[in-house]
């Protein structure tokens, strides 16, 4: 069976208002979420209070936190809708135990779960490894799309800088022309 197959026979279908929290950090939630359609944002807040974008999510992709899935912890992220959304919610103990009867399902589960790691390896060498000009080229050139559904905020708190910062990185790019970027 293949995965979006299981969501779809065995998933719970909602759907979630613009603005609406699908769950918070702090929360248990135990279940994971294919998104049918909609466009969602997973962020971390600081002990501050201050907001970090993980990522952004469009149809077709799986998410839930790892930790309250697998660990029985609490959720490290909060997931939010930012359009209205229709997610099918499936129990993740219940995916677990699927794959562990279903070669084929446990096979899509193992590439997704590689996709996933090679995602984040990759977002953490830009991170860490690449100023925020060229996170913001490279960003604007792989999505540009995400540029017509998130406020300037949110690509801010995703390229970890200021509003500020990212309104000199847009006027910098724009002025040099050296990428194909507006």
């Amino acid at each position: 069976m293949k995965l979006s197959e299981l969501f779809r026979e065995h998933g719970v279908l909602t759907t979630y208002k613009k603005d609406q929290h699908i769950f918070k950090q702090g929360d248990k939630d135990e279940n994971l979420y294919f998104i049918q359609s909609g466009f969602l944002k997973a962020y971390y807040l600081t002990t501050n209070g201050k907001e970090q974008v993980k990522s952004f999510l469009s149809p077709n992709s799986v998410m839930g936190s790892l930790l309250s899935c697998y660990s029985k912890s609490l959720c490290s992220f909060s997931l939010i809708s930012l359009e209205v959304a229709t997610l099918i919610k499936l129990p993740f103990d219940f995916l677990l135990q699927h794959s562990q009867q279903d070669l084929a399902l446990a096979n899509e589960l193992q590439r997704q779960l590689l996709t996933l790691a090679m995602k984040k390896e990759k977002r953490e060498y830009e991170f860490l490894c690449l100023p925020a000009e060229q996170r913001y080229i490279q960003l604007k050139n792989d999505t540009p799309e995400l540029f017509t559904k998130v406020t300037q905020n949110d690509i801010a708190h995703y390229l970890g800088i200021t509003n500020v910062a990212l309104s000199r990185i847009k006027k910098r790019v724009a002025w040099d022309g050296s990428s194909n970027i507006k």
